[in-house]
C-alpha cells in the first residue's frame, strides 16, 4: 500500500513547540483528520483535505483515517499535546485492530509531541521532578469508582499528580470530589498548580494551597498538577517556582 497514517501531536498550543518531524509530516500529508479545534491549527494549502469532526467520535475518526490511507492517501491524524497520552494514538490502534485485515499492512507512525503536563510543569518550574503519575479525570470511558480508587492510591503513595480533563460543563461536580479526597489524604498545605492554556496568549498560572483550591479554577483547558509531600514552592519577584527535588526521604 502506498498510503500511510501518522498520528501526530501538535503540542500545547505554540507553533514553536511543534516538532520538526510533525511539521514534515504535515507538509507531506494529503489529508488531515482530527477534532475540529486541532484541525484548524493546521495551515490550509492547495490539495490538502481537512476532515474535522466533533468530540467523542474517536473511533469513527480513526476508521476514516485508516480508510483514506488504504486508498493511497497520506493521512495525518492530529491531536493536541502528545497523541499517545489520552489522545488519538490508542483510538487509532483500537480501530486498526478491529478493522479489515487489509489494514494490518498499512504504514502507521506515531509522532510524539509535548503533552500538557510537561508544558504546564515547565511553566511552573519542575513539579514533576521526581516520581509522578497522570490521571484522566473524565469518567466518559471509565467508572468514577475507578478514578477515586486510583486517586486515593496515588495520593497515599505520595506521587506528584497531573490531572487531565479536570472539569467540563457536562461534568461540573466531579472535580469538587477530587479536591475533597486530596485534602483528606494529603492535608491542606500541599501546593497545587492550575495551568490554563499554557503557551498560548490566554495562558494563566495559579499556584495555591490545596485548602484554597476551588473547583471553578479548572476547566477543560486547564492542567492541574498536585505536588508531593516533598514539592517546594519558592517565592521570588519574577514569579514563584514550584519544583519537586529529585530525591525522596
Amino acid at each position: 500500500m502506498s498510503g500511510w497514517v501518522a498520528v501526530a501531536g501538535l503540542g500545547p498550543g505554540s507553533a514553536g513547540l511543534v516538532t520538526p518531524d510533525v511539521a514534515a509530516a504535515l507538509e507531506e500529508a494529503t489529508d488531515i483528520v482530527g477534532y475540529g479545534p486541532y484541525v484548524v491549527r493546521v495551515a490550509p494549502r492547495e490539495n490538502l483535505r481537512l476532515h474535522a469532526s466533533d468530540n467523542r467520535v474517536e473511533l469513527e475518526r480513526a476508521a476514516l483515517a485508516l480508510s483514506l490511507a488504504a486508498e493511497g492517501r497520506k493521512v495525518v491524524v492530529v491531536s493536541s499535546g502528545d497523541p499517545g497520552v489520552f489522545a488519538m494514538a490508542a483510538a487509532l490502534f483500537e480501530a486498526w485492530e478491529n478493522g479489515p485485515s487489509s489494514w494490518r499492512e498499512l504504514d502507521i507512525r506515531v509522532l510524539p509531541g509535548i503533552t500538557a503536563m510537561l508544558a504546564a510543569s515547565a511553566r511552573a518550574g519542575a513539579p514533576l521532578g521526581h516520581d509522578f503519575c497522570a490521571i484522566n479525570l473524565s469518567d466518559n470511558l471509565k467508572p468514577w469508582s475507578l478514578i477515586e480508587r486510583r486517586l486515593r492510591l496515588a495520593a497515599e503513595a505520595d506521587f506528584a499528580m497531573a490531572f487531565y480533563n479536570p472539569r467540563s460543563k457536562a461534568r461540573p461536580h466531579g472535580f469538587a470530589r477530587v479536591l475533597e479526597i486530596l485534602r483528606e489524604v494529603c492535608g491542606p498545605e500541599r501546593p497545587i498548580l492550575f495551568a490554563r492554556a499554557v503557551f498560548t496568549p490566554e495562558e494563566d498560572l495559579k499556584i495555591v494551597r490545596l485548602a484554597d483550591a476551588r473547583p471553578e479554577m479548572a476547566d477543560m483547558r486547564t492542567m492541574v498538577i498536585l505536588g508531593s509531600s516533598q514539592t517546594r514552592l519558592i517565592m521570588r519577584d519574577r514569579g514563584p517556582i514550584l519544583y519537586t527535588p529529585r530525591w525522596s526521604e
